[in-house]
C-alpha cells in the first residue's frame, strides 16, 4: 500500500533528494509550527512519540496513545493541515521505559505499548529492544534485540485496524530516547560500519521469518544507523565531509529499504541534503525546536523586562523555571555535569534541552500565562524585536499574524519554525537514465 512516507522512502531509494523530518516532540507549540509550516509547503507532517513521552500508563506528558493522537489531530486542524498530509509514529517502542523490571515483564508492558499505539492510529513503528531490562547487559546484541522486535511486531500485526498501514524501522545503532550524548562523552562519533548496518537488517527479517511475519516482514521500510551526528550538553557533532556511499551500499540487498537518522538536531542547513543524498530519507528532530521554544519565551520575558522595569508584576520565567528545576532534579541531575555556575547554565541553555521536561508545570504554565497576558497590553516597537530577535524569525512572524496570532505568540512559532524549515529542503529528482549518458 502507497503512503507519503513510502513514496518518499522509495524515491531516496531511486536516487532523489528527498527527504522527511520526523518531529519528536509532544510540546503543543512545536507542533502548532510544524503543522503551520508542513501546510504552507504542501508537505507531509512526520510527527512521533517516544516510549518515555506517550504510553498506556501516560509517560511523562500524562498522555496515552490515544489520549495523543486526539491532542494531536486538534493541532493540525488548527493549523488546516489535512489528516491525510499527517503521520503519527511512535520512536524507541519496545521495553526501554520498563527497562528496570526483569525482561519478561517489561516485555508483556511493551506489547501492551504496541497493541495501544497501533490501535490509536500509530502506524510508523520504529522498534527499539537495542537496552537491557533488569539483569541484563546495557545493551544487548541484535539476535536478542531483533527477536525482541519481531515479538512486538507480531502484536501490531494483530491488533492493527489495517496491518497494511504499518511501516516498520528497526536497527539497534540508535542514540538514546531523548537524544544527547553522556556528558564527558569527547570522543568522535564513528558512522555505522556498512557490516554492522547489513547484519543488523539481515537479522531482522530472519527472525521475522522465524515467527512466519511474511506481511510485516515486507514493511520493513527504514533502519536507524549512526552517520556521525550527535550532540552533548554544550557540543555539536556535524556531519563529517564525504558522501557515504560505503553506508549506503548496505542497502542494496534491500531495494524497499532506506536510512533514519536520529539526533539531527543543530547541523548545518546543508546537513539535511547531504542525509538525503547518503541515503537517510527520515531525519529525526526534536530538543532543537524546543530549543528554539525557550530562545523566543526568554526573548520576549526580556522585552517584557524593557517594556515595564519596576512595574513588572509577571512572574519571570527563567527564575520560574529555575526554582522548579532545582525543586525537582531528577529530569536533569544524571545528565549534566560541573561546577553550581556550570549546572545552572546547563539547566537553561543545554544542547540537550532537558529543560523541556518544565514547561509543562502549573507554575511555569502560570508564569507563561501571566507574561502573554502583560505583553498583549503592550504595542512592542520593530526596534526593540529586532534587538531580541533575529529579523527572520520577525519577519515570519508577522506572516504568522495573518492566522490570527497576536505578535507574542506569532514570534515563538517563528523562532521553531526558523529551527525547522532547513528539513523542508527542496526535492531534487533522480535523473533520468538519458540524462545520466
Amino acid at each position: 500500500m502507497s503512503s507519503p512516507l513510502l513514496e518518499v522512502i522509495t524515491a531516496n531509494r531511486e536516487g532523489a533528494r528527498a527527504a522527511l523530518p520526523s518531529i519528536c516532540s509532544a510540546q503543543p507549540d512545536v507542533i502548532l509550527a510544524s503543522a503551520l509550516l508542513a501546510a504552507e509547503k504542501g508537505r507531509t507532517l512526520l510527527l512521533e512519540a517516544t516510549s518515555n513521552q506517550v504510553n498506556q500508563d501516560g509517560g511523562y506528558t500524562g498522555m496515552n496513545p490515544a489520549g495523543f493522537v486526539s491532542y494531536v489531530k486538534g493541532i493540525c486542524t488548527t493549523a488546516g493541515l489535512p489528516e491525510s498530509a499527517l503521520i503519527l509514529g511512535g520512536d524507541h517502542l519496545g521495553p526501554q521505559a520498563w527497562r528496570s523490571m526483569p525482561a519478561d515483564q517489561a516485555m508483556a508492558k511493551a506489547r501492551e505499548l504496541m497493541k495501544a499505539c497501533v490501535q490509536a492510529g500509530f502506524t510508523k513503528i520504529h522498534l527499539d529492544c537495542s537496552e537491557g531490562c533488569a539483569g541484563e547487559e546495557a545493551q544487548v546484541g541484535d539476535e536478542l534485540s531483533a527477536s525482541r522486535a519481531a515479538d512486538l511486531a507480531a502484536v501490531c500485526e494483530e491488533f492493527a485496524p489495517d496491518p497494511g498501514r504499518l511501516h516498520y524501522i528497526v536497527g539497534t545503532e540508535v542514540p538514546l530516547p531523548g537524544g544527547a550524548r553522556e556528558p564527558g562523552e569527547a570522543h568522535s562519533i564513528e558512522p555505522t560500519p556498512p557490516v554492522r548496518a547489513s547484519r543488523t537488517l539481515h537479522m531482522h527479517f530472519e527472525k521475522f521469518d522465524e515467527l512466519g511475519l511474511d506481511g510485516a516482514k515486507e514493511r520493513i521500510c527504514g533502519l536507524v544507523v549512526q552517520p556521525g551526528v550527535e550532540f552533548s550538553p554544550f557540543h555539536i557533532d556535524h556531519l563529517p565531509e564525504g558522501e557515504g556511499k560505503a553506508l549506503r551500499g548496505a542497502l542494496d540487498p534491500f531495494p524497499n529499504v532506506a536510512f533514519e537518522a536520529h539526533s539531527t538536531d543543530y547541523q548545518l542547513d546543508s546537513a539535511f541534503p547531504r542525509l538525503a543524498n547518503m541515503g537517510f530519507a527520515m531525519l529525526k528532530v526534536g530538543p532543537a525546536l524546543t530549543f528554539a521554544y525557550r530562545q523566543a519565551i526568554y526573548a520576549l520575558d526580556h522585552i517584557l523586562d524593557w517594556l515595564e522595569e519596576d512595574k513588572r508584576t509577571a512572574p519571570k520565567i527563567p527564575k520560574t523555571l529555575e526554582a522548579e528545576m532545582l525543586s525537582e532534579p531528577r529530569y536533569w541531575r544524571s545528565h549534566y555535569q560541573g561546577s553550581d555556575q556550570e549546572l545552572r547554565l546547563l539547566r537553561h541553555f543545554s544542547y540537550a534541552d532537558r529543560i523541556r521536561y518544565y514547561w509543562p508545570q502549573e507554575k511555569v504554565q502560570d508564569a507563561l500565562e501571566a507574561l502573554f497576558t502583560a505583553l498583549q497590553t503592550h504595542k512592542i516597537p520593530e526596534a526593540l524585536l529586532l534587538q531580541l530577535f533575529s529579523s527572520q524569525p520577525v519577519g515570519r512572524a508577522r506572516a504568522l499574524q495573518r492566522h490570527g496570532f497576536g505578535i507574542e505568540k506569532a514570534l515563538v512559532l517563528a523562532e521553531i519554525q526558523q529551527a525547522l524549515d532547513p528539513y523542508f529542503f527542496e526535492r531534487v529528482e533522480a535523473p533520468q537514465p538519458e540524462e545520466a549518458l
